[in-house]
């Protein structure tokens, strides 16, 4: 199977799946949204989405949250991880959005990219997720899989979002980054598929004798 053969069928396989993408983390805004996929940073979503009904209602808005002692957000997000950096970036941002953009969520990936604790990978989803741009998002699981589909020899996340952008129509990079996500926790999991078990992997390579151990980024 040549990589825009594999490309093609993962595209279909996944779509005919997951026809619906929604958006794993709970949140009713931007900023929500913001905030929520900054949490998600080395954490599930569904840890996240316990945790943030009881943040949102300490404020959940950027010029109340602005005003919310760090200390306060912590104890809320300390089940999250990285709670000592991820309270601070969520005070910090707040203050900057008021100050700088009139409490609104940037709609561009270099102001997004400029906000504490917001990288090119939150900024991606935001942009995707929140504001409909065509986006990919890799992260590690992304990155996992793709390199175990065959889709790229990435060896960081960076190049590896490149090489999806090139395979796919960027009508599909919204849906398709969740999609992959979906597939991966269902079916084809860092310790549930060794690239030999799940009906992609042995789609794509129905001859792989051995684990596929995907370089990690």
């Amino acid at each position: 199977m040549l990589k825009t053969e594999r490309a093609a069928f993962i595209l279909e396989r996944l779509t005919a799946l997951y026809p619906e993408t929604p958006v794993p983390l709970d949140h009713k805004d931007n900023f929500t949204l913001l905030v929520a996929v900054l949490l998600s940073a080395q954490c599930t979503d569904e840890r996240v989405n316990k945790v943030t009904p009881a943040l949102f209602e300490l404020a959940d808005n950027p010029f109340d949250m602005q005003h919310v002692p760090v200390d306060s957000i912590y104890k809320v997000v300390r089940p999250c991880g990285l709670a000592p950096q991820k309270s601070s970036a969520i005070s910090r941002l707040s203050k900057i959005l008021v100050d700088q953009f009139d409490g609104i969520v940037p709609s561009n990936f270099e102001d997004l990219e400029s906000l504490p604790g917001v990288g090119h990978k939150t900024a991606g989803v935001v942009m995707s997720q929140g504001f409909g741009y065509p986006a990919f998002p890799v992260d590690t699981h992304i990155h996992r899989l793709a390199q175990r589909w065959g889709l790229t020899k990435g060896k960081n996340v960076t190049q590896t979002e490149r090489d999806l952008k090139q395979l796919f129509h960027r009508d599909h990079w919204n849906s398709l980054h969740l999609q992959i996500i979906f597939y991966g926790r269902e079916f084809c999991s860092a310790r549930g598929c060794d690239g030999r078990v799940c009906d992609i992997c042995t789609t794509c390579y129905p001859k792989r004798k051995n684990p596929f151990t995907a370089k990690k980024p």
